[in-house]
């Protein structure tokens, strides 16, 4: 069995491949106009590796960003709303938060970026009431044609459809789509009901216009990889991570491309959890470092944390969509170093992509950027990334150092390559700390694991500014986030709405629960019965989201076997206690629980990448490794000759001592002075200070 992970990145697209002949890495630049020609190049050539055929491969899971860059870049499609007459504003309206609560100087993403502009939503006479759902207003069909002719004439496909309570009652939603489909049939539609079924009109609004806003273009390079992999003769599954740690079919992320929309970061996660595992830790941090972005996940024993819903965002607008929880920031390798209109040295969020890319790439790039400090500095051989597939040209990276920081600053270009990094690794730090420190763990007592293919280059510097313990370097740091693909399981999550006081309810409500459950796990058995899972393989989680009576937000319970009773209600109440208790530091086990939402999660388990081990040592010298010395400067200006080690033909076991580099085709590691790297049992590297054991 052949199976492809491919990653998607600003800069560079990672792939593996594991077949019989065994695993295969690699790595192409992204074609950032249409990421999907990247993707088949970089599939042919992994095959070609291999030595096997493209038709071969029995399944490729792929990881992308295409979601994500349409919201940030604002790229979307002109969407339509249709909403409950008196409530056209809700998504300008929002919940009246400030992004900066003391600063005048500020936007409102909602506002000055909005998903469906107001001219664009529809209000239509229909209403719904709480708590039972009762229709109040019948839905004015003749309204909603109305407003379909006039999305035809300004051109507009892409229609969301929210109308109040539609939680509680979708009758409504789901006749102004038949309207919608019988007057324009080529129409992306989307009900608030199919992909946020729960309370809070705002998010739920927000989530249904985001999936319209990123939908048909989404949905178009899903079908547009499918199709050229077909041309290209690959004929096997095509499967999608979605931000929530599992993968789906591209049909349904066509539909529902909420799911996707941290798509290429949760494979990095994944991957990043299992190197934890290989190397026998189970606290890490990892780090994902490529060319365009830093992505930041803390994973305290071996556990992949799903944010909290309150904290789901994307470019400011609220989704409620399982999103795997970590930061993004802007700080990879081609982040650009500059200096502002007041005088200050700053490097990124901006970046310079692969195209033009760093200076050093002899693309046409003339602003400095991290990969240019570290070639400066002697970090990266010029000759030898990507296994000296990337020819860098030093003079290029030299000339922009200096002309664009260091005359201006006053200071050598050594100065201001090293002020280069220490700024990226400041900036990277703080966001190690939010998703750590400020959340009540000690990042003392865990590993970090830096990947990416600017990563290994970082983790030493990172590590000592926030106290890790320690550094592991995964295996192929460059390819982790598509080796993460090969490690996660299919999911599918349904939500409904199902507003019951736990401790004072009656039989009527517990069948209402439990008719509910029912709905959910129908939903997600008919998802994996579409993808051709045996019942006998399928998983399916009941989960419920509950909080204190009055409270802002849910947070995650379990579920008892079975249908809810009086006697097994306790559960549910008893672990949304333990719950908070853990997030919060505090507990109310006197106070009156809500069951707020039942989410079904359906699972499918998949093979998992299996990396082989390397060989031990035999007690050689690790001189076998060595290529070449060359001068490298380190963070602390100190300018030393660093030996070269072929990371690839160390034994488990060996131990090279910094200052050295570790080089191998997707990444090079950096092992400054002081510290030691001793290969472990599957290749993996761990980093730390000399001495300690």
């Amino acid at each position: 069995m052949a199976r492809i992970g491919v990653d998607v990145g600003g800069t560079n697209t990672d792939l593996v491949l594991e077949c019989a002949k065994g695993v295969f890495y690699h790595k192409v630049p992204t074609t950032l106009k249409n990421q999907s020609i990247g993707v088949v190049e970089g599939v042919r050539g992994i095959c070609s590796l291999a030595g096997i055929k493209p038709s071969e491969v029995d399944v490729i899971v792929h990881g992308t960003t295409t979601a994500t860059n349409i919201t940030i870049e604002h790229k979307g499609s002109e969407t339509g709303m249709l909403t409950t007459r008196g409530f056209r504003d809700i998504l300008h309206i929002g919940r009246h938060k400030r992004p900066y609560n003391f600063s005048l100087h500020f936007t409102v993403p909602w506002q000055d970026q909005p998903l469906v502009k107001r001219r664009n939503r529809i209000a239509i006479s229909e209403r719904i009431l709480p708590p039972s759902g009762e229709v109040e207003t019948a839905l004015n069909e003749q309204e909603v044609r109305d407003a379909i002719k006039l999305f035809k004439k300004r051109g507009i496909n892409s229609i969301v459809v929210g109308f109040m309570f539609a939680f509680l009652n979708d009758a409504h939603e789901r006749r102004a789509k038949e309207i919608i489909l019988e007057e324009m049939p080529d129409a992306y539609v989307t009900l608030s009901s199919e992909v946020a079924n729960v309370m809070r009109e705002y998010e739920r609004f927000s989530t249904a216009a985001m999936n319209c806003y990123v939908g048909p273009k989404t949905a178009f390079y899903l079908r547009d990889l499918e199709s050229k992999l077909r041309e290209a003769g690959v004929t096997s599954k095509l499967r999608i991570m979605q931000s929530n740690g599992g993968v789906s079919t591209v049909e349904s992320c066509a539909a529902r491309p909420i799911r996707i929309l941290m798509s290429g970061p949760a494979g990095g996660v994944i991957g990043g959890a299992s190197e934890g595992v290989m190397a026998g830790v189970s606290n890490v941090i990892t780090v994902d470092i490529g060319g365009t972005s830093a992505d930041i996940s803390t994973i305290p024993d071996g556990r992949v944390k799903i944010m909290n819903p309150r904290d789901t965002y994307v470019s400011g607008h609220p989704v409620l969509t399982p999103m795997i929880d970590l930061v993004t920031i802007g700080a990879g390798g081609g982040s650009v170093a500059f200096i502002d209109e007041a005088g200050a040295f700053n490097v990124g969020p901006r970046s310079a992509g692969s195209e033009p890319g760093p200076a050093c790439y002899g693309r046409g790039g003339v602003e400095p950027t991290v990969t240019d400090a570290q070639v400066v500095l002697g970090r990266l051989d010029p000759d030898l990334v990507l296994g000296g597939d990337l020819k860098l040209d030093p003079e290029l990276s030299w000339k922009a150092i200096e002309e664009k920081i260091a005359n201006p600053l006053g200071m050598s270009v050594k100065e201001a390559a090293l002020g280069i990094i220490k700024i990226i690794n400041n900036n990277m730090a703080l966001a190690i700390r939010s998703n750590s420190l400020a959340r009540g763990i000690d990042p003392r007592e865990f590993s970090i694991l830096p990947f990416g293919g600017a990563g290994p280059l970082h983790g030493v510097a990172l590590a000592e500014a926030i106290s890790a313990k320690d550094i592991i370097v995964p295996v192929a740091p460059g390819i982790t986030a598509a080796v993460g693909l090969l490690k996660t399981d299919l999911q599918y999550d349904h939500t409904e709405a199902a507003i019951v006081e736990l401790n004072a309810s009656g039989d009527d409500e517990l069948a209402r629960i439990n008719e509910a459950a029912r709905r959910l796990h129908a939903r997600v058995v008919a998802e994996l019965d579409d993808d051709g899972i045996p019942r006998d393989q399928q998983r399916v989680e009941m989960v419920a989201e509950c909080r204190y009576r009055g409270q802002g937000f849910e947070l995650r319970a379990k579920m008892p076997d079975g249908p809810v009773t009086h006697a097994n209600k306790s559960v549910i109440v008893d672990s949304f206690h333990d719950q908070h208790q853990v997030d919060y530091g505090y507990s109310y086990r006197d106070q009156e629980v809500e069951l707020i939402t039942l989410r079904a999660i359906g699972r499918a388990a998949v093979e998992r990448l299996h990396v082989p081990k390397v060989r031990e040592t035999d007690g050689s010298s690790i001189d076998r490794a060595l290529m070449f010395v060359r001068t490298t400067t380190f963070d602390d200006g100190s300018t030393l000759e660093t030996p070269r080690y072929d990371r690839t033909k160390l034994y488990a076991g060996d131990k090279v001592n910094g200052p050295a580099i570790l080089v191998q085709h997707d990444s090079t590691t950096l092992v400054p002075p002081g510290y030691v790297a001793e290969t472990l049992d599957y290749g993996n590297t761990r980093v730390r200070r000399a001495g300690i054991a």
